[in-house]
């Protein structure tokens, strides 16, 4: 956003768009956070199987929008070779990593200083990551209790997902309920919902 005009977010949902994948966020929420950031949302539901296909049909889509490339968060992903790097050249987009490499302490000291309220909603239980962590704001203190217990403090190995609410680039932080966690084999997951009453924009 700092070198160029971002023409939407991209976001796949889980085959029946009940959920974004690996976050489980509902459409409304993720349209909220949008709507704050004042970019529309480009979706697709898909299985496993039809993924590649449906991300390669949104990109081509965000491309008819005037996108030129597909700028990532990925900090350890190959330069070239890599997944990202397939389907952009699949739809004729270049690829940016701008975090590509960054050290991962720094980055998510970078984000927190920057104003970014990120909270932890899903967890893979086998690397170190607990329920209890479920809700928890990335801050400082937390991100210095992830270092000590080892665990990379971007979840850059899987051990955890986050979504932001909000942040510079926010218009007004999005509101949210937390519901039950959901276990599913080594992962929970910590369901959140917009909170209607209080989204006021």
């Amino acid at each position: 956003m700092q070198t160029g005009e971002a023409v939407g977010l991209i976001v796949m949902l889980e085959e029946k768009g009940e959920r974004s994948r690996s976050h489980g966020m509902p459409p409304e929420l993720i349209a909220a956070q949008a709507e704050s950031i004042g970019l529309p949302v480009l979706s697709a539901a898909a299985t496993w199987d039809d993924y590649e296909e449906a991300f390669v049909q949104l990109l081509v889509r965000a491309k008819e929008l005037g996108a030129e490339a597909l700028v990532t968060g990925d900090l350890d992903m190959p330069e070239e070779g890599c997944w990202h790097d397939k389907v952009t050249k699949l739809a004729g987009l270049e690829l940016g990593m701008p975090l590509w490499r960054m050290d991962h302490l720094r980055c998510v000291e970078n984000f927190i200083e920057l104003g970014f309220v990120a909270v932890v909603v899903t967890i893979n239980l086998t690397f170190g990551m607990t329920e209890a962590d479920l809700g928890r704001s990335m801050t400082r203190e937390f991100v210095d209790e992830l270092v000590r217990r080892g665990i990379d403090p971007c979840g850059e190995g899987g051990e955890f997902h986050t979504t932001v609410l909000d942040g510079p680039i926010f218009r007004k932080q999005v509101p949210v309920r937390q519901l039950a966690i959901v276990r599913d084999g080594d992962y929970a997951f910590l369901p959140l919902e917009l909170d209607k009453a209080a989204w006021r924009l």
